[in-house]
């Protein structure tokens, strides 16, 4: 006898749920991407669009999605769709869906009900039981989206039916301050936004294991995107605001550049905004270039003091010492540190560093306080990937009769560059951004008329420490400390740029700055990336 029994076959066409699916998300990433046009005021409210406003069309959006998502629902649920759900959404979505129909059926009251506190306060505790039970009771095709659906059709319908307009004014009893239903509405978007593309997500793979899945890619691949949109239009207000100061008498051709033994001269690029100094009586186009000489000069000091220090660190604490209460106290120590106010290490450089190296603020007190801001996280970075380096590589070495040295000179440290210089860099775009610690210990004029000459100041000395550098023990001026000092100091000395222009073409070339530090990091450890694996 057969122990083989018929399984029931799903009746329905998988692609049904994949295209409501897809209709569901595309009109969410529209949401979403139109609703932060709206709140960075790219795209004008008032908008009108076959008629209807830009928010009208967002409320409708929403009650496209909505509707989407009951239709994938309820189909899954009668068996119409080639799905394989959970019995149940699951404890977490239960959670999160209590809180969230909480604070709908709190709005509800005492926005649409007048309800004072005494019912508003019932009326959230049971939406928040209906969503809850309504996530964890029912089977996960319709946990997961009816309690969305329902969400989003009382928001769209809201904004559609005119309850929630650009005029509506939101002021709670709890805050002074006022909320507009031109920036509630985007934002109520967006969130219904997210909402709609996880649980959009989850139908088209067809709920379960790879729906969750699929849910949760949709969810963060939408956050994350969302952070690189903001990324990118605040850089693009950067150099909206700051190229045209920046561009300020530049030219192809304009500069000449003599070739060194030759004599030759030949027509150069010109940019006097980034290659002239700031004051002097001479100076038609002020520029930025002593600014930028000492953050490069920051920076650098930094790096020769944090680097060696914490990859030397790193090597003991791995391949040395013994993992017990040291290690453990050095671990939390540097992770603290990594953490501590960039403020408190100024104010230690300003304290311990000032009065014993340089009497005042100077270059090198500069580089010693950004150097300890470094070191903590290159001592982490680098300790990381010394342990990820594998034990084959060190097997193999001590194989060969190498000593332990050796093998931690020619295989380990090399092996670990990569992931060393992925921490060098994150560390060089905190620091080279850094102003609280350059007002303390760093900054002298605000606008110099001469760069400093650090290489050019070396002398020797019958006293010990046998060798002075008069430039690193003299203040100077750095891009994120020009900035400041044009926002907070008053009147720009050349009437050629207000405050504003100067201080726009300045936050430009510091994100120049920035961004070539990077493609020097990153074009280092691709180097040592390939020279690992041969390449």
């Amino acid at each position: 006898m057969s122990t083989v029994r018929d399984t029931a076959l799903h009746s329905g066409d998988s692609t049904t749920s994949e295209l409501i699916a897809n209709v569901v998300l595309a009109v969410s990433f529209a949401g979403f991407v139109v609703s932060w046009g709206v709140l960075f005021q790219w795209i004008d409210e008032a908008t009108t669009v076959a008629g209807a406003t830009v928010l009208i069309l967002l409320g409708v959006a929403l009650l496209v999605a909505a509707v989407g998502l009951v239709v994938v629902g309820v189909a899954s649920r009668l068996d119409r769709l080639d799905t394989t759900p959970s019995p149940t959404a699951g404890f977490t979505v239960g959670a999160v869906f209590g809180v969230l129909w909480s604070v709908l059926g709190a709005l509800l009251a005492t926005t649409l009900l007048g309800a004072g506190t005494v019912l508003w306060v019932p009326a959230a505790v049971a939406f928040g039981a209906a969503g809850s039970l309504a996530a964890t009771l029912t089977r996960e095709d319709i946990g997961s989206t009816i309690p969305v659906a329902v969400v989003l059709a009382l928001l769209g319908g809201a904004i559609v039916l005119g309850q929630i307009d650009a005029a509506w004014v939101w002021a709670p009893a709890w805050s002074s301050a006022s909320f507009p239903g031109s920036e509630l509405i985007p934002a109520v978007v967006i969130a219904g936004s997210l909402l709609a593309a996880w649980s959009g997500a989850k139908a088209k793979a067809g709920f379960g294991a790879q729906g969750r899945q699929a849910g949760a890619f949709a969810l963060i691949g939408t956050v994350v995107f969302g952070m690189l949109a903001v990324l990118g239009l605040l850089i693009g207000f950067i150099v909206v605001n700051g190229l045209e100061t920046m561009l300020t008498g530049a030219s192809l051709l304009g500069g000449q550049l003599t070739i060194p033994v030759v004599g030759v001269t030949i027509p150069w690029p010109a940019f006097p905004f980034a290659t002239n100094v700031t004051g002097g009586l001479f100076v038609e186009v002020p520029g930025v270039l002593p600014a930028t000489i000492g953050t490069l000069w920051l920076v650098f000091g930094a790096v020769v003091f944090a680097v060696p220090l914490g990859v030397g660190a790193a090597v003991f604490l791995t391949e040395y010492a013994e993992h017990g209460r040291f290690t453990q106290v050095v671990e939390v120590a540097t992770n603290g540190l990594w953490s501590t106010p960039s403020i408190v290490f100024g104010l230690f450089g300003l304290a311990f560093l000032v009065p014993r190296i340089s009497g005042g603020n100077s270059i090198l007190v500069g580089q010693l306080v950004l150097g300890f801001m470094l070191l903590p996280l290159v001592l982490i970075t680098s300790r990381e990937a010394v342990l990820a380096v594998p034990d084959e590589y060190r097997d193999a070495s001590a194989a060969l009769g190498v000593t332990k040295w050796q093998t931690i000179r020619s295989v380990v440290v090399p092996a670990a560059m990569p992931g060393t210089i992925t921490g060098v860099i994150l560390g060089v775009g905190r620091i080279a951004g850094e102003t609280a610690p350059l007002l303390l210990v760093f900054g002298g004029p605000p606008y110099p008329s001469n760069t400093p000459n650090v290489l050019g100041s070396f002398a020797l000395t019958p006293n010990p420490p046998f060798v002075t550098n008069e430039a690193l023990l003299s203040p100077a001026s750095a891009l994120p400390y020009q900035l400041y000092s044009t926002i907070t100091a008053g009147v720009f000395p050349k009437e050629i740029f207000t405050n504003q222009q100067f201080g726009w073409g300045t936050a430009l070339v510091l994100l120049l700055v920035v961004i070539g530090l990077y493609a020097v990091g990153v074009g280092s450890r691709l180097y040592f990336r390939r020279k690992l694996h041969h390449e």
